[in-house]
């Protein structure tokens, strides 16, 4: 009976693969605080609190309807006129506006971003929206056409209240730039995440370095003395022996 083969998914036991990598750390990997939440509350309420500003800066630079009465009816003064589409496109241009600068101060409070800081921009770029149109309508003229027109007495022009026609569009306007202008700069100008480290067998440097060739020896090496080859000895030559 064979052992089992090794699985493919699984990397010989070899000195040359590393043990497995940390799990990733980074601004994806990291759970929300309760900081960060607390972060975006306030910008929630401080974008809320900024809608009252738009409101009353809606109430004076959108234009006018005029409205006319006869005693019997009230009636447009300018019936052809766009005093109704400006008063929208002054609240959408404002919107816009208060969503760019809401997106750059928290970006140049809190560069690293992160999801609360998002979701707070848009939720108080639709509630501060909503405020806003509440401050307008209210301190504007009085919504009671007819009241008023039998105030003023007949054939004396007066203003219409403030309205928004396209009020479902309007009020996204101030989120979607404060998340796209969030967005651009983040992307451009935002902290970069370290690139993650290799992981993997040891590959061989396709471009070795040339070795240097080692330093000569500076002091020149003592040729020896050569030795006298010794001269051979005569071998003497046996005399007579005596008897």
């Amino acid at each position: 009976m064979t052992a089992p083969l090794t699985p493919p998914h699984q990397p010989p036991h070899d000195s040359d693969w590393p043990p497995p990598p940390p799990p990733p750390l980074g601004p994806v990997g990291d759970p929300i605080t309760a900081a960060e939440v607390l972060r975006g509350g306030v910008v929630a309420a401080v974008s809320t609190a900024a809608g009252a500003v738009l409101g009353l800066l809606w109430l004076w630079l959108a234009p006018r309807v005029l409205l006319i009465s006869d005693g019997k009816g009230v009636y447009l003064r300018d019936s052809e006129g766009e005093s109704a589409i400006g008063a929208d496109g002054t609240f959408v241009l404002l919107a816009l506006a208060f969503g760019a600068v809401a997106a750059l101060v928290v970006f140049l409070l809190r560069r690293e971003g992160g999801v609360p800081l998002v979701i707070g921009l848009a939720l108080g770029g639709v509630l501060g929206s909503l405020l806003a149109w509440g401050v307008g309508t209210y301190f504007g003229p009085t919504r009671d056409v007819v009241a008023h027109a039998r105030e003023v007495g007949p054939d004396v022009v007066f203003d219409a209240p403030l309205e928004l026609n396209m009020a479902a569009a309007a009020m996204l306007a101030w989120p979607l730039a404060a998340m796209i202008v969030h967005l651009v700069l983040t992307a451009l100008f935002g902290p970069r995440d370290p690139e993650p480290e290799y992981w993997g067998p040891h590959q061989p440097n396709p471009h070795p370095q040339p070795q240097s060739n080692p330093t000569p020896d500076p002091q020149p090496r003592s040729n020896p003395q050569p030795q006298p080859n010794p001269q051979p000895q005569p071998n003497p030559q046996p005399g007579p022996k005596s008897l």
